[in-house]
């Protein structure tokens, strides 16, 4: 919602409208569509560095992102999350940062 639209709400009409919007909007966000984090196979990173990667930026264990990384190795790309788009677009962020190649698809 855009600050004017709060403005406006505020202005013409209840607060009570104003919280019933913004809490139908937060729900929206939370129920988003689900997406697939995926991330593919390159020559230039090391295992140990996409596990790191893994680690500290989506918060899986040890175990799961060696599992992936081999995925990766071994099928060139795997989904390592699913969730709404709204929160994997920042872990495709931080990905990318670290030099990874990674994308969001949605889930059909």
């Amino acid at each position: 919602m855009k600050k004017e639209d709060c403005l406006n709400m505020l202005t013409f009409g209840s607060v009570e409208e104003l919280e019933e919007l913004l809490l139908e909007e937060e729900i929206a966000e939370d129920t988003g569509e689900q997406s697939e984090l995926v991330v593919y196979n390159d020559d230039h990173n090391t295992f140990d560095w996409v596990i790191q990667c893994f680690i500290e930026i989506i918060g899986h264990s040890y175990q799961q992102s060696e599992q992936l990384s081999l995925l990766i190795h071994f099928k060139g790309r795997a989904a390592v999350k699913t969730a709404p788009l709204q929160v994997l677009k920042p872990l495709k962020d931080a990905l990318i940062d670290r030099g990874l190649s990674a994308v969001i698809e949605g889930i059909d």
